[in-house]
């Protein structure tokens, strides 16, 4: 496209706009829901596992109290999917953000197996926050008051060599946030390389948590099946087995409002999890756990009806790639990302625009994730980035908002080269 340098491309850039304004759309790219359409594959869920199945494999009347790690059929589905034996892994109700708030609400008032004392009686604590990232890790810390520590996401995982000094001379720092596989929302992939520096790394906190929050670990884009290093195993190796946290769902496998959540972890960590939260509850819903194991049957199910997810929304994908090509693909300082797999595609605008962007787009009745979400504090230093998440609309819903949204980005990166023009805002 012309150089947006140019007043006069600037004014037909304004023109366009104003047009897409006046056709008076209301379209969502905020969240990475599932659409109905991927809901419907999980329809059967509805009726299992039925009136008159309701023991599980060890004769447990699954209607009442009890199991507070999860009916053993269940932990052994999601067991190739956690990486970690049956006995290693907990199955609970349909929330894994809810475990990992557990988690660090416990390790605040109580600590954890490896605490001296609790981490709320340790003075102030941090948790590394690699970004972008998932402003839901942000919020739990943030409602706590644990500091947060940005680190850049690169290209194969974290800035391994920031956190590597940040863990090893700071003994506040007790914890970090990883979205190892498909990142949210970078589509980042963590290599062999990062999972093991992160397994191997020397820390002065003896009790620094990663919370591996594997959410996407089976949402691929193509055909490709991406593996990633297993978290527990290299973090055993190093003789640091209690380490990692490893969280999952199946909220974008079967029903984001009835699924399940995983956590696996050592021995250790089970023990001290179930011990802590069976204050709370006297056991999770066992019949939602029963009939996804006769829905899912085994890991190859997972993985059928995750390629059944796959040909619904990875054409979304492809034309959000397909528009910002089209359209971005001459702006200077003007990239995103192109995942392999998760719920997300990151849009990076001129410094000083992300925040431009998104009200331009919302006035022209797209609604995007606040600029800054992605940052600890909802404050990106740069105001560079922009999540999008395409799963939920339709695929016209899907072009038709991303052609406005590029067409926010042209008028934004426009007025930054033409100051003297640009409108108050």
């Amino acid at each position: 496209m012309s150089e947006v340098t140019d007043p006069q491309v600037e004014l037909g850039i304004r023109e366009s706009y104003e047009a897409f304004k006046k056709k008076g759309l209301k379209l969502n790219l905020t969240r990475g829901k599932p659409a109905a359409d991927q809901l419907d594959l999980s329809r059967e869920l509805l009726s299992l596992p039925g009136p008159d199945d309701y023991r599980s494999e060890n004769g447990t009347d699954c209607r009442n109290y009890g199991i507070l790690q999860g009916i053993p059929e269940a932990r052994r589905l999601f067991s190739g999917m956690m990486g970690a034996p049956a006995e290693q892994v907990v199955v609970a109700n349909n929330s894994s953000l809810a475990l990992m708030h557990d988690i660090v609400t416990q390790a605040l008032l109580k600590g954890t197996c490896d605490s001296d004392v609790p981490w709320g009686k340790q003075g102030d604590i941090s948790f590394l926050c690699p970004v972008p990232g998932y402003d839901r890790h942000f919020t739990i810390c943030e409602v706590y008051g644990i500091r947060m520590v940005s680190v850049p996401m690169m290209e194969n995982g974290p800035d391994l060599d920031e956190v590597e000094r940040w863990v090893a001379d700071d003994a506040s720092i007790k914890g970090m946030w990883c979205v190892p596989k498909y990142s949210n929302p970078t589509g980042t992939v963590y290599s062999d390389e990062a999972v093991e520096r992160l397994a191997a790394m020397k820390t002065a906190a003896p009790d620094f948590r990663l919370f591996w929050d594997n959410a996407y670990g089976v949402h691929h884009l193509t055909e490709e099946r991406i593996e990633i290093a297993n978290i527990l195993e290299r973090c055993a190796q190093h003789g640091h087995a209690n380490r990692p946290l490893v969280f999952a769902s199946t909220s974008k496998i079967t029903l984001a409002g009835a699924g399940l959540a995983m956590f696996a972890s050592s021995s250790d960590n089970i023990n001290w999890y179930l011990k802590r939260v069976s204050a709370r509850s006297i056991g999770p819903n066992k019949i939602n756990q029963l009939g996804h194991v006769r829905f899912l049957k085994n890991h190859e199910g997972i993985l059928g009806l995750m390629e059944k997810h796959r040909k619904l929304i990875a054409p979304k994908f492809e034309k959000v790639l397909e528009i910002f090509e089209a359209k971005l693909s001459g702006l200077a300082d003007v990239s995103w990302t192109t995942p392999k797999g998760g719920y997300f595609i990151t849009l990076y605008v001129p410094k000083g625009c992300a925040k431009r962007v998104v009200a331009l787009a919302k006035d022209a009745g797209v609604e995007l994730t606040p600029a800054g979400a992605t940052h600890p504090y909802r404050v990106d230093p740069d105001d560079r980035a922009i999540r999008v998440a395409p799963t939920f609309p339709d695929l016209s819903e899907v072009a038709q908002a991303t052609e406005g949204v590029a067409l926010c980005v042209q008028l934004a990166v426009a007025e930054k080269n033409n100051p003297m023009d640009e409108p108050k805002r």
